[in-house]
Order: C-alpha cells, then structure tokens, then sequence
C-alpha cells in the first residue's frame, strides 16, 4: 500500500514474476476495506501517508488481524520511529526505500514462511485444544481416558446445564455418585447444595425422615424437629443412590414430590414446595428391578430423562493403570513412601485383572500396596498377593499382551490434513519468490542455494532428541507418565527408567 502510484506500479511489475496474489490500494482506509472483505496473508505499507501514515495503519491491522505479517516501507530518517514500532509488535520489520529487488522479494519470502509458520501453529494449536476436549484423562473426579470414559464426560457437560432429571446405571464402585456430583458441578446449580443419599445404607424405616424430615414427636426417637434432605437441598441437587434399595410404598411419596416440588415432614400436614434437580442411580438393571417389583416403573420413566451409564473397569482399556499410577501417587504422598511405580509385569497385571469391584476396589488394593510395600517399585508378585492370585492364575495374566492403542480423532486428521495444505501453499509462494530472486540477479536457482531449502530441524544427538520427545509428550499430558506412555506406545516403566536415568547423572 502506497499513496504514489509511480511506487505501486514499480511494486505491481516487481510481483507479476512471482505466483502471489497482490492486492495494491493507495491509503490506509482503502487498506483496511479491502482487509475487511477478504482474509490477506502479508500488508507492505509505506511510511508517510496522508490521513493515516503507515505505522498508525498497520497498529490497527494489529488489532484487528493480528495473524497478518505487517511489513512496512521507510527511509533512513524513520528508522527510530519503526523500531519502536517493530518492538511495540505492530510491524513484524521493514523494507528501506530505495530498494533492491532481490532483497525485496527475499524479504517477502521470508514473510510468507513465517505466515505459514503462524497457521501452521494456529491449527495444532486448535488441534490440541480439540484433543484435549475429547481426550481427557481427568473430569470433575474421574480418572480415566478410555473412550468409553469420553463418552461419559461427554454425556456429563451436555445434560449438566439442563434441569432433566438422570438416572444413573453402573455396576457396585463405577462411581456413580462421583458422576452425579459432576452434572451436578457443570449445571447453573453448582454452587447450591448437593446432597446425597445412599438408600441402602439407611433402614428403611427411616428413609421417610431422611428425605422429608419430620417433626418433634413423629415418631419414637424424634426428640426435635429435623430438617430432611429435600429442604436442604433446596435450589440445588438432591442425589439418590440405589433407588431399588428404597421402601415399594415410599417409592409413590418420591414419584409425587418429583411431579409437584411438594412434601410434607413426617408428623406435618403442611406442604413444603422446593426448587430441586433429581439424579438417582441403582446397581441393579432397572428393567429387572421395575420386573421384581423393586423399582416402581412409573417412577423410573419419571427420573429416567437422560440416561448415563458407568462401564465396568475392565472394560475400560488402560485406565486401571491410569487410576493406579493416580491412586499411587496419592497415597505414597498421604504414607510419605517413596514409591515411584508399577513394573511391567505388574502393569500388565493391572491391565488384564477383571477388577470386580471396579474403581473401588483398585483404589483400595493400591492403598494397602502403599502401605505393605518396601518400594520402590511395585512388583506383580505383590499385587497378585493383595488379590490372593495363584501362580498360574498370575502368569496367564502376565503373559498375555497388551495392546497399546493409538488413538485419532478425524477432526484432528482433517486439521493436519489442512495444515499441510496451507504449508504446500505457502511453500509454492515462496519458492515462486525465490525464483523471482534469482531473475533479478540473473543466477539459477540450485539444490546448493541458500534459499533453495526450507528451514531444516535442528539436529541433535539421538539421546537427546528422545528425551525432548519425552518431555514434551509428558507436558503435553499434564504430568502424566501413563498417558504418555500410551501415546509414545511404550511401557511406562521404560519412561520411569530413562527418567530416573536422567536424574541420576
């Protein structure tokens, strides 16, 4: 962009010999409309102008665009004014008047390989961002990033914002109250009370009390009036777990309360109306227990809005290591024991085990491991002792392989696919510059040229590259060695070691 048309004629015969596409305007509110309308990947502007000088332009294009490479065209006398501009980050650099042309058009391509270095940052960035969206490994409470685990976060931020009633299924240690109380986390009411009840741990001819509360004197034992999990949980969540566990005949109270947001207190013929959001869950197949009559059908259908279900451990793929490694840390910390990981036979262990118990019952074995083991590594001998394993049921398990999976999200694909795209693009704009320089010099342009090659990795020592992979991939996983482990698709023991090799020199 130039106000002297002689300058922008010069620049127009100058760009016919390359492949770019130039746009030419003579102000700086030109400029800025034509931005408007269509995406500009470089903006060459002169200094002095009238209305809007060069720098006062290209602070604006700043703002407005900031991935566009700003360059701008000055004298001697300006040199001051554009590095202050320069350092200021409105202009990437310069181009001084008079110029040559071949260092003009050097100059260009190497502002075309750095738009392409922006983009091609821009979309692994955005690539990360939509990798990390949909491959977690923590979610309000859960560990985990098996895809099965995905789907259920998933299911967890769309239902959370909403006021439909959940019902939650899952075998006994799934975790069904951690997943209640992380919709409960992601709704408008996370910062109201979230109150839980376990049915099945309460007689069940207390479950009225518990849930209404009643009055002084309802009853032998109510000394005092008691406030029940309904008005405490008033504007928030009230969670029920083992629905099936609670009284048939109560079961219609419940229905009711649902359909209205009314109660009364055990003792009270007051009715009491609450603002509250129902998520129950059952262990039990609710079909079955709506069969046995255990579950009350009509009150399932009511609750059942939105459906989450919690997958047994086992078939949650790599996640029992996951969990373990967690569980491991945190209780190494609580004993203050220096244990530092699983070996490999025992994360094999970890990974084929049918966990009966689930989650539960992981966390509890890695908890007694913390305690019992002299560390500091965890073998497969001592698990297969906490889980009472004979020897042959411990090598059968042991010796199976472990399929370490890869996996890729098409977005993520689509995005590399783009990416190299817009790298080719760029690529053919440069190279079409670069040739542009060498006509104006009148050399060819040879394999041995300086601007021939792209810009070429740095070439380290092959140690020393393994652990900048290393690194990065375990940054990349916020700290976690495991999940790190599975995308490099390595043991994690051969991480740990090379690590503590690191450390020990």
């Amino acid at each position: 962009m130039d106000d002297e048309e002689e300058i922008l004629n010069a620049l127009n015969r100058i760009m016919r010999k390359t492949d770019a596409n130039c746009i030419f305007a003579g102000s700086g509110q030109e400029g800025l409309d034509i931005l408007t309308g269509q995406a500009v990947d470089i903006v060459v502007s002169d200094m002095k102008m009238p209305e809007m000088n060069g720098v006062d332009f290209l602070a604006q294009v700043a703002n407005l665009y900031p991935e566009t490479v700003r360059l701008v065209l000055t004298g001697h006398a300006d040199f001051n004014f554009v590095m202050d501009a320069i350092n200021s980050g409105n202009i990437f650099g310069y181009l001084q008047k008079p110029w040559q042309n071949d260092e003009l058009l050097a100059t260009l391509k190497q502002a075309s390989l750095t738009r392409n270095l922006q983009l091609e940052r821009m979309l692994l960035r955005r690539s990360l961002s939509r990798f990390e969206r949909f491959n977690r490994n923590r979610f309000h409470g859960f560990v985990g990033d098996s895809p099965e685990m995905q789907l259920v976060y998933q299911t967890i931020e769309m239902v959370g914002p909403a006021n439909a009633s959940v019902f939650i299924t899952g075998s006994s240690g799934t975790g069904k109250e951690v997943a209640a109380e992380a919709i409960h986390q992601c709704s408008k009411r996370a910062k109201r009370p979230f109150i839980a009840l376990n049915c099945a741990a309460i007689p069940k001819d207390l479950v009225e009390s518990e849930i209404f509360g009643h009055l002084k004197g309802a009853f032998t034992g109510a000394v005092q009036n008691r406030e029940g999990a309904a008005s405490k949980a008033n504007g928030g969540t009230l969670f029920l777990d083992e629905l099936a566990e609670m009284d048939y005949a109560l079961q219609s109270k419940l229905l009711r309360f649902i359909q209205t947001g009314t109660f009364q207190r055990v003792g009270s013929d007051k009715a009491e109306k609450v603002d509250i959001r129902f998520i129950c869950a059952t262990n039990k197949d609710p079909m079955q227990a709506i069969a046995d009559k255990e579950l009350r059908e009509d009150l399932f259908y009511r609750l059942n809005v939105v459906a989450v279900d919690l997958p047994d451990l086992k078939d949650r793929l790599w996640d029992p290591v996951i969990l373990a490694e967690h569980f491991l840390g945190q209780y190494a910390k609580q004993e203050n024991k220096a244990l530092t990981g699983f070996s490999d036979d025992a994360e094999k262990l970890l990974f084929h085990y049918c966990w009966p118990g689930n989650v539960r019952q992981l966390q509890n074995t890695i908890n007694s491991l913390v305690i019992l083991s002299a560390g500091p590594v965890i073998s497969a001998q001592e698990i297969a002792r906490m889980l009472k394993l004979d020897q042959d049921a411990l090598k059968h398990l042991i010796e199976q392989p472990v399929p370490y999976i890869a996996q890729a999200e098409k977005a993520e694909a689509a995005d590399a696919q783009r990416a190299q795209v817009v790298a080719a693009d760029s690529i053919n704009v440069a190279s079409s510059l670069e040739n542009a320089v060498h006509t104006e010099n009148n050399t060819p342009t040879t394999a041995d040229s300086p601007l021939a090659n792209a810009p070429q990795l740095e070439l380290k020592p092959l140690a020393e590259m393994e652990r900048d992979i290393i690194q990065y991939a375990i940054s990349n996983c916020d700290g976690n060695v495991v999940t790190a482990a599975r995308k490099l698709a390595v043991s994690p023991s051969t991480l740990y070691r090379k690590i503590q090799s690191w450390e020990d020199k």
